[in-house]
């Protein structure tokens, strides 16, 4: 499904990613797990188009996508959850969900719509007319995830979901993800909170410094503590 092979990005003059590479099969959960400025959102963003690679390729579903416009990425099928939400402010709850509105690909089934959003996440169906500006940091991120969902994507980006939530939510978000999972979605997960990623994850990435550390299974990860210690543990 996503196919990143030796991806170098900068800002500017600094070099951020080295060499980066990372595959995610069609129906996986993959999680990229690391420190604050390890990289997380630079990777997501070079995938994205928002911070294109100076080298290496990005291919998705087989196809050449490095480069390409965030709005071409989301037609082809990409949908992407950004670390700080970036919710339309001025724009009540349903009006985020419908502005994104798209029918799935190839025309199998309703896909998502409004209404199977907010049977997804209940909590934002009695805040539809309130103004998204005004929403918790919990509700955004609600909001959010549901945005992406309506341009019904074969594969969702979700970068540092859980970040700054209460446990309750982070909890919630946590159990809406495995549903994901369930329905077949591919997901290539950023995440800190370990214990949510591995939870979820068929595999796991560790990025550190712009470099990938360790790559395995969840089993694998999981029971490698001298690595997870070294690269995660603040």
């Amino acid at each position: 499904m996503l196919d990143i092979q030796g991806i170098h990005t900068f800002y500017g003059l600094s070099h951020i990613l080295f060499d980066v590479s990372v595959t995610v099969g069609k129906g996986e959960v993959v999680c990229i797990l690391g420190r604050n400025g390890a990289g997380k959102s630079t990777l997501m963003r070079s995938i994205m188009g928002l911070t294109p690679p100076r080298q290496g390729r990005i291919l998705y579903q087989g196809r050449e996508v490095a480069g390409l416009k965030p709005h071409l990425l989301c037609r082809l099928g990409l949908g992407y959850v950004p670390d700080d939400r970036r919710v339309f402010a001025d724009l009540t709850v349903g009006e985020n969900l419908e502005i994104v509105a798209m029918s799935p690909r190839g025309g199998d089934g309703p896909g998502w719509t409004k209404e199977a959003v907010y049977e997804f996440f209940p909590g934002l169906a009695g805040i539809d007319s309130r103004q998204a500006g005004l929403l918790s940091g919990g509700e955004q991120q609600m909001l959010t995830i549901g945005r992406a969902l309506m341009t019904n994507p074969e594969c969702l980006l979700l970068d540092e979901p859980t970040e700054g939530l209460a446990p309750l939510v982070v909890k919630l978000l946590a159990e809406r993800m495995a549903m994901l999972k369930e329905r077949g979605l591919t997901v290539l997960l950023a995440e800190q909170n370990q214990e949510v990623a591995l939870g979820l994850s068929d595999r796991g990435y560790i990025i550190d410094n712009g470099v990938i550390r360790y790559q395995g299974s969840i089993e694998d990860l999981r029971a490698n503590e001298e690595v997870r210690r070294k690269y995660l543990l603040v």
